[in-house]
């Protein structure tokens, strides 16, 4: 016998129980909106049907075609992300943008991951991305001061939004939580040796584990947990070789000027200073697209207006940050879908 199906979202006790995180949500959302506004920002739509979903290995888009009226066809995708036609607009001649933008991703469903979720994202043109490190620390306070919140909460953590981000490199927190010495398989050029990764490892390594996915597994199990606890966290410097759209860090061509916001073990943002060398971009793009292909037999196409706009985009930093994960934090929710006013039909 099948178990029942849960109980639906629109049921109205379901919705009671729901209502006072959505109505925490609206009011994050109005703050911020009302933040940015304060700093002189701009408010933007990116479309949301795009030549290119995004072009990060592990991602996976939703497909759909275009029709035209003469019954010509070519595929669109729902964007992971709206970082391609940000950075359009930037090379239009906007300075300051943000975007509450609707996203998908597909294959991913949980506590802390949705088909459909709401990316805020924001640019800052010719500002260094430690510009971004501020912005966080205050969008975490506001979020917290505008729900009444004394702490960010998840699965029995805590940390404190008004207290300063305690700042680690990478390097420093492989070294510290996992005993290896990351660095010492990245070489001056951004190459990495896998061996000499994998000899070091504290996890389980596959043979057909790539540098990059033994990195993802220590990031998980030995670092992640660790991170954001009591405080923020900002995960700083990634190797190069975890960066595909970020520009290396000045005098230290093996890390790029990539970092991450943690509260509660929770990923929360995602930030680079922007690379904006065509070529460079091109073949991080082409190279993460090889690994999607030999791993999940697709790729997905490149999108030249980009490439081109990058031509003339001023030097700018820009972040993504996961709002529908800052208001579960903010608010005490135990699930992403407490925060989504109308979630995503689950299949029966």
């Amino acid at each position: 016998m099948s178990s029942p199906l849960p109980s639906p979202w629109w049921r109205p006790e379901n919705h009671q129980d729901r209502r006072p995180f959505l109505l925490g949500r609206n009011a994050i959302q109005k703050a911020i909106r009302g933040w940015f506004d304060g700093l002189g920002f701009t408010e933007v739509e990116a479309a949301a049907l795009a030549i290119s979903p995004g072009n990060e290995a592990h991602l996976h888009a939703f497909a759909t075609e275009a029709i035209t009226t003469d019954g010509r066809r070519s595929q669109l995708y729902l964007h992971t992300s709206p970082e391609f036609a940000c950075k359009k607009l930037l090379a239009a001649g906007e300075t300051k943008i943000f975007d509450f933008a609707k996203v998908w991703r597909n294959r991913e469903r949980g506590p802390l991951h949705h088909p459909e979720f709401t990316m805020l994202e924001w640019y800052r043109a010719e500002e260094p991305y430690e510009a971004l490190m501020a912005d966080c620390q205050s969008l975490l306070a506001l979020a917290a001061e505008t729900v009444g919140a004394e702490s960010l909460r998840f699965r029995g953590h805590a940390c404190d939004p008004f207290a300063e981000p305690e700042r680690v490199t990478v390097a420093q927190a492989f070294e510290r939580w996992a005993g290896v010495d990351l660095l010492m398989s990245v070489a001056t050029d951004g190459t990495v040796d896998r061996s000499a990764l994998a000899a070091q490892a504290p996890v389980r390594v596959a043979d057909d584990d790539t540098w990059s996915d033994i990195v993802s597994r220590i990031l998980v199990e030995k670092i992640e947990p660790h991170l954001g606890m009591g405080r923020p966290t900002l995960l700083t410097e990634y190797p190069i070789a975890e960066a595909a759209l970020a520009r290396p860090k000045p005098g230290n061509p093996r890390v790029a000027e990539r970092f991450e916001l943690y509260a509660c073990g929770v990923e929360l943002a995602n930030a680079f200073g922007e690379l904006t060398d065509i070529a460079q971009q091109r073949d991080r793009l082409s190279s993460e697209m090889d690994e999607k292909q030999r791993v999940y037999g697709e790729r997905y196409p490149i999108d030249e207006d980009f490439l081109a706009a990058l031509a003339v985009m001023p030097e700018a930093s820009g972040a993504a940050l996961g709002f529908d994960r800052l208001v579960m934090l903010a608010t005490g929710a135990a699930r992403i879908d407490q925060v989504i006013w109308t979630p995503v039909p689950t299949q029966p």
